[in-house]
């Protein structure tokens, strides 16, 4: 990959603080060090577990017609990025099984559709949740593996409910051992942010045919280097320069990414961030925007609002697909200055547009160049904005691991439920 600062006063970071908060993490000696398990998860990954996982996927892919996906959080955000980035975003329209997510809402609305939609057809569960109580997963749990059952009977829906739990305690684990579910672990020292990579993710990308093996790879790669002190080392730059454009004013930062398959790749990286970092009054707001589509309802704010936001683009340098634009005799939309030209090489001339019109409006602008959206690239993606994830909350004096601004909410809304 690459990465490119062309902010005032970001050329030359002082890498400083960079380099030992890399080194804490790599160590576990910084805060929150007992949820580090994912910077080593890449290489020591339970090798049979993964294999079962693998034939668990492929149990899937021959018998359903559809599979729901239960979870919310970091329990569906990076499955579904994977999805929709390496497959489509209407990978349902022409495969099986078509994959749905549900448990991430409270909408009566959400959850019924899905039931509609996979009324007449095979369908196995895989909900995922370390407690089993968290409300949303468990409202849609229970009403999924109630139909299930009175369609099925308890045996074969327990046959098509594939549980990814805590290893020993929790209620969804209690459950699964009653009624005999097929379970997978999320491992104690990862929280759910950062889970992408253990069977929380790999399991619905693997039942959607994704090579997660190779996933695994370009992680491990690409971990070997990010948590490294070494100056060509990207995470430490992109950490670096997070931290001082938040000192220099700049409160949001806007992911622009190059379509709309990447729309979930940036939800992922929200809750990465957003729930990492935004702590004792403190933190980057990450916020996102598609290129160039969302500069249609966003761009002007982007030009000329206020000089709080820095941006960072990511784009591939050789895209999955690409076509060429006709030439037209009539010519009537006056586009024949463009035949000829790729799409790519047209939306690279939008990007470099938009960048130095973002520049020349006050906007500081970071470019993370990826080789290729596939397996291997997103493996070293997933490993990339975590560890810089990490990296960027030591250094701004946070436990980039916790999250206890979320129980507030919660506390809340069970008083009010009854609970």
């Amino acid at each position: 990959m690459k990465i490119d600062i062309t902010s005032a006063g970001l050329r030359d970071l002082d890498l400083t603080k960079a380099k030992e908060a890399a080194r804490a993490l790599k160590e576990k000696t910084g805060r929150g060090s007992e949820f580090t398990g994912w910077t080593t998860l890449p290489f020591d990954y339970d090798k049979a577990e993964y294999r079962r996982l693998r034939d668990c996927a492929a149990r899937i892919r021959k018998e359903a017609d559809a599979l729901i996906v239960i979870g919310i959080g970091g329990s569906y955000l990076g499955a579904r990025a994977a999805i929709e980035l390496l497959k489509s975003p209407r990978h349902n329209a022409g495969n099986r099984p078509q994959i749905y997510f549900a448990g991430n809402g409270i909408s009566p609305e959400d959850l019924s559709q899905i039931i509609r939609l996979t009324e007449d057809k095979k369908v196995f569960l895989n909900v995922i949740s370390k407690s089993g109580t968290t409300l949303e997963p468990a409202l849609a749990f229970r009403i999924l593996r109630q139909r299930l059952e009175k369609a099925l009977g308890k045996a074969e829906a327990a046959r098509r409910i594939i549980c990814t739990t805590d290893r020993a305690k929790g209620a969804l684990k209690g459950l699964a051992d009653r009624e005999d579910y097929e379970c997978f672990v999320i491992p104690d020292d990862i929280g759910g942010r950062y889970s992408v990579l253990t069977p929380v993710g790999l399991l619905p990308m693997e039942a959607a045919g994704i090579d997660t093996e190779k996933i695994l790879e370009g992680a491990a790669e690409g971990m070997s280097l990010f948590l490294s002190e070494d100056e060509s080392n990207h995470a430490l730059t992109y950490a670096a320069a997070r931290q001082a454009l938040q000192n220099d004013g700049k409160l949001i930062e806007v992911l622009s990414y190059p379509g709309e398959n990447m729309r979930f790749f940036a939800e992922w990286w929200k809750q990465l961030y957003g729930e990492s970092e935004g702590k004792e009054l403190g933190g980057i707001f990450p916020a996102s925007l598609e290129l160039t589509a969302d500069l249609h309802s966003l761009g002007q704010y982007m030009q000329q609002g206020r000089r709080i936001l820095a941006e960072t683009i990511i784009r591939f340098e050789c895209p999955a697909d690409d076509m060429a634009l006709p030439f037209d005799e009539e010519n009537a939309d006056g586009l024949n200055y463009a035949a000829g030209k790729a799409f790519s090489e047209i939306f690279e001339a939008a990007a470099r547009g938009v960048r130095q019109a973002h520049e020349e409006g006050g906007v500081p602008v970071t470019e993370l160049v990826f080789e290729s959206p596939d397996e291997r690239t997103l493996g070293e993606m997933f490993a990339f904005f975590e560890a810089s994830c990490g990296i960027s909350g030591y250094i701004q004096g946070v436990d980039p691991f916790d999250q206890p601004g979320v129980e507030a909410y919660k506390k809340n809304m069970f008083r009010l439920l009854g609970k």
